[in-house]
Protein backbone atom coordinates (compact mmCIF):
# COMPACT_ATOMS: atom_id res chain seq x y z
CA UNK A 1 0.00 0.00 0.00
CA UNK A 2 1.81 3.30 -1.28
CA UNK A 3 0.07 6.69 -1.21
CA UNK A 4 1.58 9.77 -2.75
CA UNK A 5 0.08 13.33 -2.30
CA UNK A 6 2.00 16.43 -3.62
CA UNK A 7 2.09 19.95 -4.35
CA UNK A 8 3.75 23.54 -4.96
CA UNK A 9 4.95 25.86 -2.65
CA UNK A 10 5.53 29.76 -2.74
CA UNK A 11 8.38 29.17 -0.56
CA UNK A 12 12.14 28.20 -1.36
CA UNK A 13 12.77 24.95 -0.34
CA UNK A 14 14.88 25.70 2.61
CA UNK A 15 12.08 27.36 3.89
CA UNK A 16 9.70 23.83 2.92
CA UNK A 17 12.17 22.02 4.61
CA UNK A 18 12.01 23.85 7.85
CA UNK A 19 8.82 23.48 8.44
CA UNK A 20 8.50 19.94 7.53
CA UNK A 21 11.60 19.16 9.81
CA UNK A 22 9.60 21.06 12.51
CA UNK A 23 8.58 17.57 14.08
CA UNK A 24 7.77 18.48 17.73
CA UNK A 25 6.04 21.76 16.35
CA UNK A 26 3.85 20.15 13.73
CA UNK A 27 1.24 19.48 16.42
CA UNK A 28 0.95 23.93 16.08
CA UNK A 29 0.22 23.77 12.21
CA UNK A 30 -1.21 20.52 11.15
CA UNK A 31 -4.77 20.21 12.86
CA UNK A 32 -4.66 15.98 12.39
CA UNK A 33 -1.92 15.89 14.24
CA UNK A 34 -3.21 15.92 18.06
CA UNK A 35 0.46 15.91 19.84
CA UNK A 36 3.68 15.60 19.03
CA UNK A 37 6.72 14.52 21.94
CA UNK A 38 10.10 13.52 21.37
CA UNK A 39 11.18 10.57 22.96
CA UNK A 40 14.99 11.11 22.28
CA UNK A 41 16.90 14.25 23.82
CA UNK A 42 18.83 16.72 21.06
CA UNK A 43 17.84 18.41 18.11
CA UNK A 44 15.77 16.34 15.47
CA UNK A 45 18.26 14.30 13.27
CA UNK A 46 18.54 10.78 12.53
CA UNK A 47 17.57 8.31 14.94
CA UNK A 48 15.65 10.70 16.66
CA UNK A 49 12.04 8.54 18.03
CA UNK A 50 8.89 10.80 18.17
CA UNK A 51 5.51 10.15 19.28
CA UNK A 52 2.65 11.37 17.14
CA UNK A 53 -1.03 11.72 18.26
CA UNK A 54 -3.89 11.84 15.94
CA UNK A 55 -7.43 11.77 15.51
CA UNK A 56 -8.01 9.24 12.73
CA UNK A 57 -11.56 7.72 12.16
CA UNK A 58 -12.80 9.06 15.49
CA UNK A 59 -10.40 7.84 17.48
CA UNK A 60 -6.93 9.21 18.70
CA UNK A 61 -4.05 6.55 17.83
CA UNK A 62 -0.53 7.11 18.61
CA UNK A 63 2.54 5.77 16.70
CA UNK A 64 6.65 6.17 17.86
CA UNK A 65 8.27 6.65 14.79
CA UNK A 66 11.99 7.33 14.30
CA UNK A 67 13.77 9.84 11.78
CA UNK A 68 15.79 7.16 9.00
CA UNK A 69 16.82 10.23 6.64
CA UNK A 70 17.41 13.96 7.59
CA UNK A 71 18.77 15.55 4.44
CA UNK A 72 18.72 19.38 4.56
CA UNK A 73 16.92 21.23 2.35
CA UNK A 74 15.47 17.89 0.72
CA UNK A 75 14.40 15.00 2.65
CA UNK A 76 12.79 13.53 6.01
CA UNK A 77 11.70 9.86 6.20
CA UNK A 78 10.05 8.62 9.27
CA UNK A 79 9.72 4.61 9.75
CA UNK A 80 7.61 3.36 12.00
CA UNK A 81 6.45 -1.09 12.96
CA UNK A 82 3.17 -1.35 14.31
CA UNK A 83 0.69 -4.92 13.90
CA UNK A 84 3.18 -6.17 12.00
CA UNK A 85 3.31 -3.69 9.47
CA UNK A 86 6.53 -1.23 8.45
CA UNK A 87 5.20 2.33 7.72
CA UNK A 88 7.85 4.87 6.04
CA UNK A 89 6.72 8.19 5.55
CA UNK A 90 8.72 10.25 2.78
CA UNK A 91 9.37 13.92 2.61
CA UNK A 92 10.79 14.82 -0.95
CA UNK A 93 11.39 18.88 -1.64
CA UNK A 94 12.56 19.95 -4.53
CA UNK A 95 12.73 23.19 -6.20
CA UNK A 96 10.59 24.74 -8.66
CA UNK A 97 9.07 27.96 -10.92
CA UNK A 98 7.49 29.62 -7.97
CA UNK A 99 9.14 28.14 -4.70
CA UNK A 100 8.94 24.22 -3.88
CA UNK A 101 7.84 21.00 -4.85
CA UNK A 102 6.92 18.80 -1.56
CA UNK A 103 5.74 15.15 -2.53
CA UNK A 104 4.67 13.10 0.60
CA UNK A 105 4.22 9.33 0.29
CA UNK A 106 3.08 6.98 2.72
CA UNK A 107 3.99 3.20 2.37
CA UNK A 108 3.00 0.59 4.59
CA UNK A 109 4.30 -3.34 4.22
CA UNK A 110 3.17 -5.79 6.18
CA UNK A 111 5.68 -8.66 7.21
CA UNK A 112 3.46 -10.90 9.17
CA UNK A 113 1.13 -13.33 8.01
CA UNK A 114 -1.39 -11.46 9.91
CA UNK A 115 -0.54 -8.52 8.63
CA UNK A 116 -0.78 -9.38 5.11
CA UNK A 117 -4.22 -10.82 5.64
CA UNK A 118 -5.39 -7.55 7.13
CA UNK A 119 -3.70 -5.57 4.53
CA UNK A 120 -6.71 -6.51 2.18
CA UNK A 121 -8.94 -5.09 4.58
CA UNK A 122 -6.77 -1.98 4.92
CA UNK A 123 -7.18 -0.76 1.39
CA UNK A 124 -10.69 -0.02 1.92
CA UNK A 125 -9.16 3.12 4.25
CA UNK A 126 -7.03 3.92 0.95
CA UNK A 127 -9.49 6.92 0.12
CA UNK A 128 -9.83 8.37 3.35
CA UNK A 129 -5.79 8.06 4.34
CA UNK A 130 -4.98 10.23 0.41
CA UNK A 131 -7.78 12.69 2.54
CA UNK A 132 -5.65 12.79 5.51
CA UNK A 133 -2.61 13.05 3.98
CA UNK A 134 -4.29 15.71 1.08
CA UNK A 135 -5.14 17.77 4.38
CA UNK A 136 -1.61 17.35 6.29
CA UNK A 137 -0.05 18.76 2.83
CA UNK A 138 -2.39 21.39 2.82
CA UNK A 139 -1.77 22.77 6.29
CA UNK A 140 2.50 22.23 5.82
CA UNK A 141 2.11 24.44 2.34
CA UNK A 142 -0.05 26.97 4.33
CA UNK A 143 2.78 27.00 7.31
CA UNK A 144 6.09 27.53 4.97
CA UNK A 145 4.24 30.02 2.90
CA UNK A 146 3.39 31.81 6.42
CA UNK A 147 6.85 31.80 7.25
CA UNK A 148 8.24 32.94 3.90
CA UNK A 149 6.33 36.16 4.00
CA UNK A 150 7.49 36.85 7.79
Amino acid sequence: MKVTVESDISAPPDVVFTVVADVARWADFISGIDRVEILTGGPIGVGTRIRETRTMFGRSASEEMTVAELTPPRRLVLTAENHGTRYVATHDIAPSANGARLVLAFEGTPVTVAARIFSVIGLLFLKSLRRKLEEDLRELKAEAERRAKA
